[in-house]
């Protein structure tokens, strides 16, 4: 097991249509877009920037995922100092692994699995020194990650276990049942819930952070995407609300005031 958590600290968008989402993401978040300098013969990726640094990346849904049936969607990575290790440690615990360990030229080295329940992210062993960790809140930035699970306490298990994540608390929630909440490191978290029947599988959500809720709300909306659910206060006395990009990809918001 981990001596310290290892917490999601990258964010990838795979979309259908790459202009379209830097246009929106930019203008919605506030994200700075900038091309990555990358090896020859690989995929356009765009950088998304808030003031600090770097949040994520937005690129083209390979062809095979398309193939697939893949809808457009955001992905975390998770940290490691070890790659091959956590990918062999989670295929063990029941994890899938969808694509075995590789290197990205410049970047570090990257697998695409999934946990038991099938919610999909990656593991990156960055070749890069980490940079230091900034407060939650930080604007642009993700600010709680969220698990739609089969099987709440199993999943909250599984990533306790793999992860050193540490319970922060659960909530009676009423008809959703129990919302599990997490500590990944000193400023990451989120929460673990059973998915709604909607969902056909177990999937992540992530929260990024904007100045003021309604105002970032009429941001989707006048850039051609959706609010699904919300605004709606949470117990932590911030607002959220949940979205839909032009392209179909899920994602949220949370800020601080309405």
């Amino acid at each position: 097991m981990p001596k310290s958590p290892m917490p999601f600290f990258w964010y990838e968008l795979m979309t259908t249509d790459l202009d379209a989402a830097e246009a929106f993401y930019t203008a919605v978040v506030g994200w700075k877009a900038e091309p990555f300098d990358k090896a020859p013969g690989m995929p356009r990726y765009i950088v998304v920037n808030s003031s600090e640094r770097g949040v994520g990346g937005l690129m083209t849904m390979p062809e095979d995922a398309a193939k697939m049936g893949m809808p457009p969607a955001w992905i975390g990575y998770i940290h490691t100092k070890d790659a091959d290790a956590s990918t062999k440690a989670l295929k063990d615990a029941g994890g899938a692994v969808h694509r075995e360990p590789d290197d990205i030229p410049g970047v570090g080295r990257f697998s695409v699995v999934a946990d038991p329940q099938g919610a999909t992210f990656m593991f990156l062993q960055p070749n890069r020194p980490d940079q230091p960790t900034l407060p939650a809140t930080t604007l642009g930035h993700v600010g709680w990650h969220e698990l739609f699970a089969s099987e709440r306490q199993a999943a909250f298990d599984f990533y306790a276990s793999q992860f050193s994540w540490t319970s922060a608390g659960d909530f009676d929630i009423g008809e959703m049942g129990i919302y599990q909440t997490f500590k990944a490191g000193p400023e990451s978290g989120g929460g673990i819930m059973n998915k709604p029947p909607q969902l056909p599988v177990p999937v992540w959500q992530f929260y990024f952070n904007v100045d003021a809720i309604d105002a970032a709300a009429k941001r989707v909306a006048d850039n051609g995407g959706k609010v699904i659910m919300g605004p709606m206060a949470v117990p932590t006395g911030q607002w959220i609300v949940q979205c839909q990009d032009p392209q179909g990809a899920h994602f949220a918001l949370l800020a601080l005031t309405r």
